[in-house]
C-alpha cells in the first residue's frame, strides 16, 4: 500500500497549532521587554524659572494629564539662557516619552533665530505634540515710572534715549526679541536685562530695580490687577476684557509687534506616534476640564489644543518670522 507524505488535515492542524504556540513562546520575551507607556513617572522640563507663564500653564495641566497617564507627571524648572538650557536638555533625552517638555516660542522660534549656536535646531530635534494655549504680551511699567499710557512711555523713552532699562526672561526670550522689535519700529532706545525667567524678571520690576518688563500676560496680570504694575500696551488680536482701558500693538501702529505667544509640549526627536498621540490625548483631556480651562482663560490666554501636525506647522512659521526680523533688523545676541 502506498501512502501519501503530505499530511492529513488532522496532521496539518496538529503542526500549525504547534507552530502557532512556538511563535508565542519566542515572541513572549520581546512583548514583555516593550511596557505599556508611561512605564514610570514623565518629568516635563519647564525651561524657565519657576513663576512664569510657561511654569503656571505647564503646572495646570500636569496633574490632570498624569491622571490620564496613570503615572504622575513631574514638572521640573530648568532655567537659563533665555529657556535653552531647558531645550538642550530635552533635545539630549531618550524618545521614550519619559521626559518631555514644555516649548515657547522663545525656545523654538526666537532663541534659536538670534542664536544659530543654541546648541539645537527646533524644527529637527523635537516631536511637536500638543500647543496648549496662547497668552497675549505685555509691556508694563513699575507705578514710581511716572507714565500711565503709551504716548507718555514712548515721549518719555524718546526724550531719554539710553537711561531706561527693561526686564524679560532672558536673551532670545520673546519678550526681548519682541521688545527690540519694537525699539526699531518706534525709534525708542532701551536696555535689555535679561533674567532667568520670567519670575524673577517680574520680581525686579515689581521692586522697582528696573522700570520696565516686557512678559507674558498670565504671569504678569497678577501685579496688574494688584496695582503693582502699570500695564502700556499689549501684543493681541484684540483689546483684552481683563484690560480694556490697554490698547494693542496694531492700534499703536505697530502691527508688527502684536503676536502672541504660545505654549506647548514637545518630545525628543523620534517620539513614537503611539506616545505622541497618548500624550496629546492626555493634555487635551487635562485642559479642557471646566476648572483647567477656566484657570488658563483667566489669566488672558486661549486654549489651543490642536493636533501635533498643526503645532509643527506652528513652530514653522514662527521660527520663520524671528528669523527675518533678526535678519532685517540686524539683531545679535551682544
Amino acid at each position: 500500500m502506498a501512502y501519501s507524505l503530505l499530511p492529513t488535515p488532522f496532521l496539518a492542524c496538529r503542526m500549525a497549532a504547534a507552530a502557532a504556540a512556538l511563535a508565542c513562546l519566542t515572541a513572549a520575551p520581546h512583548a514583555q521587554a516593550q511596557p505599556a507607556y508611561p512605564a514610570k513617572p514623565v518629568r516635563l522640563i519647564v525651561p524657565f524659572a519657576a513663576g512664569g507663564t510657561t511654569d503656571i500653564i505647564a503646572r495646570v495641566v500636569a496633574t490632570g494629564a498624569g491622571a490620564a497617564l496613570g503615572q504622575p507627571m513631574v514638572v521640573d524648572n530648568k532655567g537659563g539662557a533665555g529657556g535653552a538650557l531647558g531645550a538642550q536638555e530635552l533635545a539630549r533625552q531618550a524618545a521614550d516619552g519619559h521626559t518631555l517638555g514644555m516649548a515657547t516660542v522663545s525656545t523654538t522660534a526666537a532663541g534659536p533665530a538670534i542664536n544659530p549656536r543654541i546648541g539645537y535646531d527646533p524644527l529637527a530635534d523635537f516631536t511637536p505634540i500638543i500647543n496648549i494655549a496662547a497668552t497675549p504680551n505685555v509691556i508694563a511699567v513699575h507705578p514710581g515710572f511716572g507714565v500711565r499710557d503709551y504716548k507718555a512711555f514712548v515721549q518719555l523713552l524718546k526724550t531719554q534715549p539710553g537711561k531706561h532699562s527693561y526686564a524679560t526672561a532672558g536673551t532670545g526670550s520673546i519678550g526681548h526679541m519682541q521688545m527690540e522689535l519694537f525699539k526699531s519700529l518706534s525709534g525708542a532706545f532701551i536696555t535689555h536685562i535679561p533674567y532667568r525667567g520670567s519670575g524673577p524678571a517680574l520680581n525686579d520690576t515689581v521692586a522697582g530695580q528696573v522700570p520696565i518688563v516686557f512678559d507674558n500676560l498670565p504671569s504678569a496680570l497678577p501685579f496688574i490687577q494688584s496695582g503693582r504694575l502699570v500695564p502700556i500696551v499689549v501684543a493681541a488680536p484684540q483689546r483684552l476684557p481683563q484690560l480694556p482701558g490697554v490698547p494693542t500693538f496694531k492700534e499703536v501702529g505697530l502691527e508688527p509687534v502684536n503676536r502672541m505667544a504660545y505654549y506647548g509640549i514637545v518630545g525628543p526627536k523620534g517620539l513614537p506616534k503611539a506616545v505622541v498621540d497618548k500624550v496629546a490625548a492626555a493634555v487635551r483631556q487635562a485642559a479642557d476640564k471646566p476648572d483647567a480651562k477656566k484657570r488658563i482663560e483667566d489669566t488672558g490666554s486661549q486654549l489651543i489644543l490642536n493636533t501635533p501636525e498643526q503645532f509643527s506647522a506652528q513652530i514653522r512659521a514662527e521660527f520663520d518670522v524671528y528669523k527675518r526680523v533678526v535678519d532685517t533688523q540686524r539683531l545679535t545676541l551682544e
